[in-house]
């Protein structure tokens, strides 16, 4: 039996999110990529409620950029409002992608930022 992208993508996410869960202290860093955008959430999985979040849609310094330039902004954005909120360090969790491209990108985006994970 042959898996599809998207039912690979929900078992590697369920094996991680296993593993992986945000609490008020340390909260999760959720990052969702489509095709055109990217989004990254900072999740209290205790409470339910997201913290912060930061997307390239509607983002006028993510537009006319590429993909990789975009996920930069997104996780710098993301970084700003997490330590504005008084938030230091957190989880941080790839959601099933592979840990390159657009998701490394937010990633190191938010580590310069000031996020610690």
């Amino acid at each position: 039996m042959a898996f599809s992208k998207v039912n690979r993508r929900a078992k590697i996410k369920r094996r991680i999110r296993k593993k992986i869960s945000g609490t008020s202290m340390v909260p999760r860093l959720s990052v969702f990529r489509s095709n055109k955008q990217i989004y990254a959430q900072v999740i209290d999985d205790v409470t339910g409620k997201t913290l912060v979040s930061a997307s390239s849609y509607n983002n006028k310094a993510a537009e006319k950029k590429n993909k990789s330039d975009q996920a930069a902004v997104v996780g710098k954005e993301v970084a700003e409002k997490a330590v504005k909120a008084g938030i230091e360090s957190v989880v941080f969790d790839r959601n099933g992608y592979l840990y390159h491209g657009r998701v490394k990108s937010l990633a190191d985006s938010a580590r310069e930022g000031g996020l610690k994970f």
